[in-house]
């Protein structure tokens, strides 16, 4: 079922308290995410078992990929293999487009939510 959205800025959606993930599309085979931030909104460093391809559109901040830590700007483009670790976060409003492979299950969203509950991007 093919899925069209003329401008992503029809999707934005920020939360209050942490970062918002909108699902644009979804098959067995991929999840496609708008990855909304306020500022200091963050994803957690953890290392699930899904492939991450993401672009970011807006804003900037400091995300790990891998064993690396880089800041990032509009445009900056990453991949990110099942097993590495990877996390973002924002210091200013930021909107991302994530394409997950395959989509993420709840143990793969685990550390996510355990770091989200700590209130850390990086592990404890």
């Amino acid at each position: 079922m093919a899925k069209v959205i003329q401008s992503y800025t029809e999707a934005v959606a920020l939360a209050a308290d942490q970062f918002n993930a909108v699902t644009l599309a979804q098959n067995e085979r991929a999840k496609n995410i708008l990855a909304c931030f306020k500022p200091g909104q963050f994803i957690p460093v953890h290392a699930p078992g899904v492939d991450l391809s993401l672009v970011i559109l807006e804003g900037s901040g400091r995300l790990a990929a891998g064993d690396q830590e880089v800041p990032f700007q509009a445009g900056t483009t990453a991949f990110i293999a099942a097993g590495e670790k990877r996390g973002l976060q924002a210091e200013t409003q930021t909107v991302a487009f994530f394409v997950v492979t395959p989509p993420p299950t709840m143990a793969d969203h685990a550390g996510v939510a355990a770091g989200i509950q700590r209130g850390s991007w990086q592990p404890a």
